[in-house]
């Protein structure tokens, strides 16, 4: 039995493979992702994004715990910076889930960025459909932080919750990173630290004055992750996100939007990966990087030239 039958039969070690050969590009990723796309798509994805310190991690822990009482299977994809020396993730959220990685419902999975300026690895959205397809209820994708570039997380969850704590500056952060934006759900997490209600007060004079947000306005919920204060509240918001994304049509639009990008990411990946191959390989990458370095060509003639070449 090949790795994605043995995946579709249940095999979390099959699972596990699947993500490593996706992951490490190995020659049968392509035809595991082919098999098992058509089993995609059931599964609701949350992605959880914030500042370093904001608890995103301890904070994901109680909310798999709860969704695990409903007896919904849980996958949780731990977006991590990766490292320069292994090429492997370096915080390894895993620690701080131990008690999760006991629990046959959940697997729990640390990616690095591998580069990614979205802070997304290219392969996140295929591990999120490797989760999907296992039979995960709900799929969490929790990444490295906000940032000018973070917001990449919009093109991988149904539902983006932005997590801030007091005390920060979350309030400069929330503008600079547009996080308006991108947030469905907002969590104050250890919201009994001194500046909690005044970011409440705060956030919700941004959200007032944010014209351009759609018929949902996104809910502001005040946590204390650590001692499991508000999760109930955060879970039964984010309930309602989904049924609102369910009922306005927002969500086929969200999936549909997001499958776009997918398959024009692919599109130039596999157009770039195809090109330099053969430039390498007929040894004239060499050549061509020694005449933009002395000036005799320009790369905007060139990128053009080998486009046109390998078009005809």
């Amino acid at each position: 039995m090949d790795i994605a039958a043995e995946l579709l039969a249940g095999s979390r070690l099959a699972l596990s493979r699947a993500i490593t050969a996706v992951e490490n590009e190995y020659d049968e990723a392509t035809a595991i992702m082919q098999q098992l796309y058509p089993h995609t798509g059931q599964a609701y994805v949350i992605g959880v994004t914030g500042p370093p310190g904001a608890g995103k991690s301890t904070l994901t822990d109680k909310l798999v715990k709860v969704y695990r009482r409903q007896g919904k299977t849980v996958g949780i994809i731990a977006v991590d910076p990766t490292s320069p020396f292994s090429g492997g993730a370096i915080l390894g959220d895993r620690i701080r889930m131990n008690e999760l990685t006991l629990d046959e419902g959940v697997f729990i999975r640390s990616m690095g960025t591998r580069g990614s300026l979205g802070g997304l690895s290219r392969k996140t959205a295929d591990v999120v459909k490797i989760m999907d397809a296992a039979g995960k209820d709900v799929i969490f994708v929790e990444t490295v932080g906000v940032g000018q570039s973070e917001v990449d997380i919009v093109k991988a969850a149904d539902t983006t919750v932005v997590v801030l704590v007091p005390g920060l500056g979350d309030d400069i952060q929330a503008i600079k990173a547009g996080i308006l934006e991108i947030g469905d759900v907002f969590a104050i997490n250890k919201a009994d630290r001194e500046g909690a209600e005044r970011l409440k007060a705060e956030l919700n004079m941004m959200l007032d004055l944010d014209q351009a947000k759609s018929a949902w306005r996104p809910s502001i919920r005040q946590t204390v992750a650590n001692a499991g204060q508000g999760i109930e509240e955060l879970v039964a918001t984010i309930d309602e996100h989904a049924a609102f994304l369910g009922t306005s049509g927002e969500l086929v639009r969200r999936r549909t939007a997001r499958a776009r990008n997918e398959l024009i990411a692919l599109i130039e990946e596999q157009i770039s990966h195809r090109i330099l191959k053969d430039i390498a390989a007929s040894g004239q990458l060499d050549a061509l990087a020694a005449a933009l370095a002395e000036r005799r060509e320009d790369p905007y003639a060139i990128v053009k030239r080998l486009l046109a070449a390998y078009l005809r």
